[in-house]
Parts: structure tokens; sequence; C-alpha cells
């Protein structure tokens, strides 16, 4: 239990912790009843008393995420070839640490967590398509994977608990070979995208997101727009064009699913 403030100022907050040593409660896994099908694991970002990135007047970051990630989720089980498990489908809180560790405890074979930015600068705008690194490949990129790890702080307490082994699991060849494949993917998710989305001047960047950086398995973040930018948030908010935005990131995620099939690289 985490208190903050003091009883003698007329308020005081009380947080409870995640504890480490629970279990995780594991979402639904929907879609074909075979398990040998790929499993495709969507998170949503932020959520709860974490509102993410804010917009015009109520617009809210976790709720763009959720809208967002219920679209992905509709695409691809209407298609049926893969199975689908969202971290959150409702307003709730989980630790950065709990996202990954869904998708670890299902064995799923692909990671997309979905974001909304903002900028100080209105003009800023278009979608961008994350992968992990030690660094970022560029300054922006560095201050966006800032923003999303501070996710876990609550007037600044660290929730998440990362210990620096990560980083040496970081060097580690297989996690090499997981990079690989999810630059291939981010690549699809940009090729597919066309026409729909509208990506950032760069839109394939690397950062050290903590969301990424405990997973062993191919994944992404998408910052499907910024919030900030009066054009993307239009968008964003329009369930016609989430459909589109969706539609197009399912056609990515089936290519490379059956790309790794089609290498030898089973479920």
């Amino acid at each position: 239990m985490l208190r903050i403030g003091n009883p003698g100022d007329g308020y005081v907050l009380r947080l409870t912790l995640p504890d480490g040593s629970r279990g995780i409660g594991l979402p639904p896994v929907e879609g074909p009843a075979d398990a040998s099908r790929p499993l495709v694991v969507i998170d949503a970002g932020h959520g709860g008393h974490d509102p993410g990135a804010s917009g015009e007047g109520t617009l809210r970051e976790k709720n763009v995420t959720l809208a967002l990630a219920k679209a992905l989720r509709e695409a691809l089980l209407a298609d049926g070839r893969v199975r689908v498990a969202m971290t959150r489908d409702s307003d709730r809180f989980l630790v950065l640490e709990e996202r990954a560790g869904i998708a670890r405890q299902l064995k799923a074979d692909l990671f997309v967590s979905i974001h909304a930015d903002a900028a100080e600068k209105p003009d800023a705008n278009g979608a961008t398509v994350y992968t992990l690194s030690d660094r970022g490949s560029d300054a922006v990129a560095d201050l966006v994977a800032q923003r999303e790890n501070r996710a876990d702080d609550v007037n600044g307490v660290a929730l998440g608990g990362k210990s620096n082994a990560v980083a040496t699991i970081l060097v580690d060849l297989s996690r090499r070979e997981m990079r690989e494949r999810s630059q291939r993917f981010s690549d699809l998710v940009v090729r597919e995208g066309q026409g729909v989305v509208t990506f950032h001047a760069n839109p394939q960047r690397q950062a050290a997101f903590v969301v990424l950086k405990s997973l062993d398995l191919p994944s992404v973040l998408v910052e499907a727009g910024y919030i900030s930018s009066p054009d993307d948030a239009r968008r964003l908010i329009d369930p016609a064009w989430r459909k589109q935005f969706a539609g197009r990131v399912a056609q990515a995620v089936e290519i490379f699913l059956a790309r790794q099939e089609a290498a030898g690289i089973a479920p």
C-alpha cells in the first residue's frame, strides 16, 4: 500500500501497488479453437488512472487506444485466421510489465502495442511504428519512450520494478533475431498502411520502450497519430477511419505470420 499526502493536510490517497508475486489475470483468447493458430496480443496503451496524452477538450489517449485496439481485434477475428487476446478491453490500469507478461504467458506470436502521441507543436502529425533498441534512433524517439515508460509512475513512485538484468538480456543473439523480425513486421505495417494511414515523415523509429524490452517475441509499438494534432485527432476519433486503420494493420499481421510459417517458424 502506498500512501500519498499527509493526514494533517486534509487528504490521503491510498494506492494498492501491484504485487510482483501475484499471478497475472490472463485475458480470454478469441478466434479459432485450433490452438496451433498463431496468437496476436493487442495492447491498448495507458488506462485507468493513467490517461496518457491529452488532446482537445476531453480527448484522452487511453480512450483512443482502446477504440483502435478493439477495431484491430475485430478486423483480425473477421478474417478468422489468427487467435487474438487483448491486454485490456476496458478502462483499467496495467503496469508495463504486466502487459508484456500477458503476451509471454499466453505464448503469443506477435505483440502490437497501440498508442497516440502528443507534441508541443500542433503541426506534428502522422503515425510512427517503433521497434526496440537500446537507444532511440533519434532524440524524438528517446523522448517518446521516456513519456511512455513513465506510465508505471504514480507521483514519481516507480511501479514497474525493472532490474539492470534487462540490459544484459538485450545482447543475447535470440533477442537480436526478434528485433530483426520486429523490424520486418514494422516494414509491413508501413507498406500496407499506405493510402489510409498518414505516416510521419520518419515513419519507422527505434526506442527503448519498457513494454517491449522484456518480450522475446516480435513486437512493435504503433503511435497511430498525434492526439495533439487537430487533423490526426479527427481521424483517430472517426469510427470509419479506425476500421480502415485496423484493416490495414490486420493485413500486415496476416502477411507477417504467413511468411513466418512459410519460413518454418512455427507458432
